[in-house]
Order: structure tokens, then C-alpha cells, then sequence
């Protein structure tokens, strides 16, 4: 596949859509260019779907991932999993939601998960949330008898030490996973056995996976959206409700404001409730999390790689948490060492200049940040600097930012969104922390099926999300300017 300059030459046409973002037999994002094929693509419209020859791979199922599960069902219903142990656990929630049965099927080093017709949601639900996947260079592998490259272990345990360092704790302390989301279904695990039985809350609107995560494959979860009376609310909830850990997000996405863990802590705490944040929409290098949160759980796949054609996930456990023993005692009983090599080579690689490119990535968020905010077609923008402002002050590190992840709404926006969405010169598809300015219509793209719940939640449906990347601040603006003009 041929290469292309995404920070000059950014996919946005029409006729792109489909293209893989960036264009690699690995890329994590695809081209939806217009508002409309966001639409088509949520809809499921044949003319777009016919488009789409790669995706988000929890989402949409990598080519490479499908012909897998072809060689091992012969057309059955199947995806493919990482260990016995991943597909056994999806087996049992498939029979759980919907009584169906299952059968594993092993093919080379991945364990096949077959199901029937009524049971393929289930199958897909289970992939998605929780992000224990195959990714499509292990399935490439695969499909071409190979196993694992020659110094795997040593680039895993290189990529530990990297973010050992950034995380301010040991080696050991962190836990390489196949995704982000699959961090968070390993925080979920361990908060599950050490508290069985019992629901997880959700701090501040959530990112879609992590809240149906917890509410399909955990016990369920309880959601305090609002982010400004959540200190009364957490505390009325915890005198009520046993819960086995609260989530956040520090800053939310899309709307950026951060849960207040310094009036949540203390009410956790009284109660023995660990604390379970995502940071990655700040990144380490933005913020410290260490007097706060029990457990981390973050995607590589974003900033950490910033390429955006590999997938992988950490999972922290903070030695200064005052339930790191037992914590990661439970962790470490359900761990196995599922980043497969060749996804760890690409991201261990990248790692070397992640502080280098975050330094970048902040300048670029603030100025746009700034811009769009004084611009008179823009009604309102959303960027950590302003929401709950204090709140991310107080784990911003010293030399840290603001980050690179900017969402606005424009003025009329029922009628002049789309607009200037399909206008925007700039690489357009899911996903975030790339090294090219991607946006996406966030709440369409994450929420289409629920779009009244999340616009009650205070998340309209006509905001544009952008994620900034290393252009030159002053040509990334003369290419979005005009955009907010278009008519």
C-alpha cells in the first residue's frame, strides 16, 4: 500500500471514503468523510459499508481478523481470541446473555469462539467491549503459520520499562494488554473478585465501551454524569450502594471536564471503593493520577503510537494506592501475556518519542483551542483548560498541558454542522492521538443508536470533535477557517 503525507496530504474527499486511515494493511481508522457517511456507516447502509476496507478493529472486523475466522468455522459464526482462557469467557457471556451455546475451535496459537445466529451479538458485544482481540498482525501471522517474532519478551518488557518510567512505578506494576478497552475489562476483573457481586459506578459522561462494559459483561453500572453535584451524589450513592470501584475519565471525552477526585477520594476511601481512571485523553506525560487513582487503564493506541496502525493497552497499578497489594495480587491472577509481539514492536518503537510529540501535540491543541473559541461561527468549545479547569490543575504535572483533543459546537448548529464538517480539510474517521489531525462528528459516531440519552446527558449530536496533530498551528488553521464559513 502506497504511503502519503496525512499531515499535508490529509484523506477528506468524498470519493475517499472507506480509504484506511493512515494507509497501512494495519490502520486503526478509516475515512468517513462526509456527515452523511457517518450516517450511512452507523446505519449500515450497503453503499457505504461496500466502501469500508478497514476500520476501528473493536469495531469493525479487520479483513485479515475475518478470513481467520473463516479458516477456523468454515462459515459458521466465530471470531477468533488470543487464549483459551479470553474464548472461554466470551463463550460463558454469550450463554449468559442470551442462553446460546458455543463451541471453541483452536487454530494454531488462537482459540475460535463458534456460536449460532442468535448468539453472534453476543460474540460481537463481547469482542468489542472488552477488547480482547486478535489483532490483524497476529491474525496475519496466523494465516501464514508463523508464530510470534524472536524477541517479543524483550520488546514487551523494553515497552514496561518505558511506561514504568511515565507512570512513576515499577516494571512489574504494569500490565500490557491487546487494547485499551481489554485494560479496563482487566480492572473490571479485579475489582470483580475482590468485591464479587457488586456494580461498578461511572463518574462524568463515558466513553461508550467503558460505560457498556461495565453494565453488560460486569454486574452493571450506575452513571453520575453530572459532573458539578457529583460530590453530593457520589456520597448519597456509596451510603445506599455497595459498589465494587467508580470510573472516570480524566478529561472526559467529548466534552473534556474531568471528575472531581479530590472530593472523591475521601468519600471512596471511607468506604474502601478503588478508583479506576483512563488517561487517555491527557496522557501521562499531561498529568499524574498517582495521589488519586488505584488503577490506571490506557490505550497505546493513541498518542503512545500516534501512528495509528497499531492497537494495544496498559494496565497500572498504583504502588502508592492504599489497595495496591491486594489490587494486584488480583490482577496478576488473570493476566497473560497477550500483546502480541509484532503490535508491541511497533508501539515500543514509537514509545521513544511520545514526550517529544506531546510537547507538540499541547502547543497545537491550545492554539486551535484558542482560535476556535474567539471565532464568531463557533457558539461553544470544549478543551480541558476550561472545563472543571481546577479540577485538571490538580494532577496537570508541572511541565504539562492541556493535551491536543478539542470539541466545539457550532453556532446554528442543527443547520450548519454538517456543513462545515464535510468542509474540514482534514483527515476525517474515528479515533485519536495521531500524529495527523483527525474529527470526527464524536456523538453521532459513538451514540447514533442513543443519541436522546446523550443529549440529555448534555452531549448534543452536532458537535465536531478534533484531534490535533504535528501541522504547523498556522496551516492547520488556514485550512479550518474557511471550513467554518462554508455554506
Amino acid at each position: 500500500m502506497s504511503t502519503r503525507d496525512l499531515l499535508h496530504k490529509p484523506i477528506w474527499q468524498a470519493d475517499e471514503l472507506g480509504m484506511p486511515i493512515p494507509p497501512s494493511p494495519h490502520a486503526v481508522s478509516m475515512a468517513l468523510p462526509r456527515w452523511q457517511d457517518v450516517v450511512g456507516y452507523e446505519e449500515h447502509r450497503p453503499e457505504t459499508v461496500a466502501k469500508l476496507t478497514s476500520g476501528y478493529p473493536r469495531f469493525l472486523i479487520h479483513p485479515l481478523v475475518q478470513a481467520l475466522a473463516r479458516r477456523i468455522s468454515q462459515g459458521a459464526h466465530c471470531l477468533p481470541f488470543p487464549s483459551e482462557r479470553t474464548a472461554m469467557l466470551c463463550g460463558e457471556y454469550i450463554t449468559r446473555a442470551t442462553g446460546e451455546r458455543y463451541r471453541l475451535a483452536k487454530q494454531g496459537g488462537v482459540y475460535g469462539v463458534v456460536t449460532t445466529e442468535a448468539g453472534a451479538q453476543a460474540l460481537k458485544d463481547f469482542w468489542q467491549h472488552t477488547g480482547m482481540i486478535v489483532s490483524s498482525r497476529q491474525a496475519e501471522a496466523e494465516l501464514k503459520g508463523q508464530g510470534e517474532i524472536p524477541d517479543a519478551k524483550a520488546i514487551r518488557h523494553s515497552l514496561r520499562q518505558q511506561l514504568a518510567a511515565l507512570y512513576d512505578c515499577a516494571a512489574d506494576d504494569v500490565f500490557l494488554t491487546p487494547s485499551g478497552m481489554a485494560a479496563h475489562f482487566a480492572a473490571l476483573q479485579a475489582v470483580g473478585d475482590r468485591r464479587p457481586g457488586l456494580p461498578t459506578a461511572q463518574l462524568g459522561f463515558p466513553y461508550v465501551d467503558t460505560f457498556k462494559l461495565q453494565k453488560k459483561v460486569g454486574v452493571g453500572s450506575i452513571l453520575l454524569h453530572e459532573l458539578a453535584n457529583l460530590e453530593t451524589g457520589l456520597e448519597e450513592l456509596v451510603r445506599q450502594q455497595p459498589l465494587a470501584a467508580c470510573y472516570c475519565e480524566i478529561p472526559g471525552n467529548p466534552l473534556l471536564g474531568s471528575a472531581d477526585v479530590r472530593r472523591a477520594r475521601p468519600i471512596l476511601r471511607k468506604y474502601g471503593i478503588p478508583l479506576v481512571v483512563d488517561d487517555v485523553v491527557a496522557t501521562p506525560f499531561n498529568i499524574d493520577l498517582s495521589a488519586y487513582a488505584d488503577l490506571i487503564a490506557t490505550s497505546l493506541t493513541k498518542f503512545i503510537v500516534g501512528t495509528g496502525d497499531a492497537m494495544g493497552g496498559a494496565l497500572i497499578c498504583n504502588p502508592r494506592s492504599p489497595y495496591y497489594a491486594e489490587l494486584k495480587k488480583w490482577v496478576q491472577s488473570r493476566h497473560e501475556e497477550l500483546l502480541w509481539g509484532a503490535e508491541a514492536a511497533v508501539i515500543e518503537a514509537q514509545a521513544h518519542g511520545f514526550c517529544e510529540r506531546m510537547r507538540r501535540h499541547n502547543r497545537n491543541g491550545l492554539a486551535i483551542a484558542e482560535r476556535l473559541r474567539r471565532h464568531d461561527a463557533v457558539e461553544r468549545v470544549w478543551y480541558p483548560k476550561w472545563e472543571f479547569a481546577d479540577v485538571y490543575e490538580a494532577v496537570r504535572r508541572p511541565e504539562g498541558g492541556w493535551g491536543a483533543l478539542v470539541t466545539f459546537l457550532p453556532k446554528n448548529a442543527e443547520t450548519r454542522t454538517e456543513k462545515i464538517f464535510d468542509a474540514l480539510p482534514i483527515c476525517k474517521g474515528p479515533s485519536l492521538g495521531t500524529v495527523y489531525t483527525l474529527a470526527c462528528p464524536f456523538t453521532v459516531l459513538a451514540h447514533y443508536s442513543e443519541l436522546k440519552w446523550a443529549e440529555a446527558c448534555g452531549v448534543s449530536r452536532y458537535l465536531i470533535r478534533i484531534s490535533l496533530g504535528l501541522e504547523d498551528p498556522e496551516e492547520l488553521w488556514r485550512r479550518i477557517e474557511p471550513a467554518l464559513r462554508a455554506s
